[in-house]
């Protein structure tokens, strides 16, 4: 299977790994930065066999790959991704799918028109703990549901920001949020439901004066099963980052992941006892060298595997919609001091400029 990559900055490493160990042929990499590109040939070792290019529109038309992974700023993600479909590329697009509730529409209505899988790019549900919980959820290990919540406790300082002029603009980013914190974001809608009733939610900027959008993120989600969810996501935690955590309450369990990213079970208790919680803290724990975990290769795997089976992926272009819909509802609801009823019909994080 042809696979190109577009944008070679802090992710892209775990892109590239990811479609090495699936055995993918790499024909093409792209980026308007060449030595961004040139340390991604080397670091990788990836041959002469593999294009460059500047341009991805030129890379598409020329190498015609039927898998393309965008890892460029986010605000242009939706472009690209709508290009790439419409010349029959089946697309990993990473987080977020996009930034209005409008860019996202298209992007799943197209990829309907034009018969291909696209994929949004939220590893963290592959994690072994993440995929263990969902597991218990699918047998109903615990019972009713009562609330589950989200803590992204992490620390980005000026150099980050620094490094790149996007990051942190309404236009082509968002904050804390819809960046650092939609992974988890993404996890607690899931797992405890998908579908919302309202949100309300509360935004700052405390600490990161020189960034337009916010540094902390606090939201009360209520989910039509009539269970709860509470977000807590913030990038001011001294001195580094502390935890990525995800608690579920039910009325026959109770469960915490945590560590870093979510890749560790802390808590295992259910009222059946249908295993030991200490074997599975065990065996579905682990301890990856990074925040992003080691959920890139698995979710790869899926892509492949929905491409050559013709079904959906596991996290498919509606599930990177429904992620994006939370945070933008938690800005709306922040900016306007009102409950945000669901389904969002319209909203981009470009509403927001000038917020702070």
């Amino acid at each position: 299977m042809k696979y190109a990559l577009i944008g070679c900055g802090r992710i892209s490493p775990n892109h590239i790994v990811a479609a090495k160990n699936n055995g993918l042929e790499i024909v093409a990499i792209c980026d308007t930065n060449a030595a961004c590109m040139a340390d991604k040939m080397c670091k990788f070792e990836l041959g002469s066999n593999t294009g460059q290019y500047l341009d991805y529109q030129e890379m598409i038309e020329t190498e015609k790959p039927d898998l393309v992974a965008i890892c460029t700023e986010s605000g242009k993600h939706a472009a690209i991704a709508l290009f790439c479909i419409e010349h029959g590329c089946n697309c990993i697009i990473e987080k977020p799918i996009a930034l209005s509730i409008a860019d996202a529409d298209k992007i799943i209505e197209a990829a309907v028109r034009y018969k291909v899988k696209v994929c949004a790019c939220h590893q963290n549900r592959f994690n072994k703990a993440i995929q263990k919980i969902h597991e218990a959820i699918t047998m109903n290990r615990f019972g009713k549901m009562y609330y589950g919540t989200a803590h992204i406790r992490w620390a980005r300082d000026r150099e980050y920001y620094d490094r790149a002029s996007w990051r942190g603009t309404w236009e082509q980013d968002g904050g804390a949020l819809m960046n650092q914190c939609i992974h988890d974001i993404d996890l607690l809608r899931w797992l405890m439901g998908d579908d919302i009733e309202e949100v309300i939610g509360i935004t700052d900027r405390q600490k990161h004066d020189y960034i337009e959008a916010e540094d902390l993120g606090l939201a009360l989600v209520r989910f039509r099963n009539g269970a709860y969810g509470v977000i807590e996501g913030t990038t001011n935690i001294y001195p580094k980052n502390l935890e990525e955590t995800l608690y579920l309450f039910g009325e026959k369990g109770t469960v915490k992941a945590g560590g870093e990213a979510v890749n560790i079970i802390e808590e295992w208790r259910f009222s059946d006892y249908l295993d030991d919680p200490d074997m599975v803290k065990k065996e579905c724990s682990e301890i990856p060298p990074n925040v992003y975990g080691f959920g890139h290769t698995k979710l790869y795997a899926d892509v492949v595997d929905a491409i050559t089976h013709d079904r959906m992926p596991l996290v498919d272009a509606c599930a990177g919609k429904r992620a994006l819909e939370l945070v933008l509802a938690v800005y709306k609801s922040a900016a306007t001091g009102s409950k945000v009823s669901f389904p969002l019909e319209a909203c981009s994080t470009t509403e927001f400029e000038g917020r702070f």
